[in-house]
């Protein structure tokens, strides 16, 4: 049987810090991100079935069915995940916490007959999950973000826009991806993006694969205005939401929720 060609949205989401929290420790986060996952996938009326799922050791590939329109992965599938890492790390201890990094791309891939994927658009989703704009926004707030996306400018171009409920082109900051010889526009979201840092172009080193993530990290800072300085601003709250243009925050002290 020959190996199938056909064009798919891909997700790839990868745990940041993942090294050095011990094997044990490795295991209950990747459980978490997957659980998490899934759960988003079924609060968007998506079958997890439906998709190729490949573990990446400290994240994971998900393939879309052929026929799943691309604006599927982004809304309400991002919120939905970025709310479920949200309130497991509410309950987590430190050394179980996460921050997800998450890229989206579509593009023909090759499907052999053994389940295997590959092709030139999973080289493209790894640049992108490994630059320094994605790492930058996942360190927005004084914390770090629960969830920061990237979307390739063919996927942003296909979907944003287009009058997809909840795919408001405000939410989304554009960004120069330089990793390796991958160079390219592309489109960050991440909660309070709209009133959030706007990342500049910054070189990469190039020497991830997409993985990247080590404890040590050392992204580029965004410029020039940080969530951080936003949560002084209103009581030690916590900007942790964003859709159609609404800003929410949460404050920590009595953990309500004000608009």
């Amino acid at each position: 049987m020959n190996p199938m060609y056909e064009y798919r949205a891909l997700l790839a989401c990868d745990i940041a810090g993942s090294a050095g929290r011990g094997e044990q420790r490795l295991q209950e986060i990747r459980r978490v991100l997957r659980s998490a996952l899934f759960d988003a996938l079924g609060m968007s009326d998506l079958d997890a079935r439906d998709f190729v799922y490949v573990d990446t050791g400290d994240g994971c590939q998900l393939v879309a069915p052929a026929a799943l329109p691309k604006a599927r992965l982004l809304f309400p599938l991002l919120p939905e995940l970025g709310s479920r890492i949200r309130e497991h790390n509410q309950h987590a201890g430190a050394d179980t916490r996460l921050r997800v990094r998450a890229a989206v791309h579509a593009g023909e891939i090759r499907l052999d007959p053994d389940g295997t994927v590959s092709g030139a658009p999973f080289e493209a989703l790894a640049r992108l999950l490994d630059s320094a704009p994605l790492r930058a926004a996942a360190l927005a707030g004084t914390s770090g973000t629960p969830l920061a996306a990237i979307l390739s400018h063919h996927f942003h171009e296909d979907t944003v826009g287009h009058g997809y409920e909840g795919l408001e082109a405000d939410a989304f900051t554009a960004a120069d991806v330089r990793v390796k010889k991958y160079a390219a526009r592309a489109w960050l979201w991440y909660p309070g993006s709209p009133v959030g840092p706007r990342v500049a172009s910054v070189p990469d080193s190039g020497s991830g694969s997409g993985s990247g993530s080590g404890s040590g990290e050392q992204p580029a800072q965004p410029e020039p205005r940080a969530v951080r300085q936003l949560v002084q601003a209103t009581e030690n709250g916590t900007v942790f939401a964003v859709h159609r243009g609404d800003q929410y925050i949460r404050h920590n002290d009595r953990g309500d929720t004000r608009r």
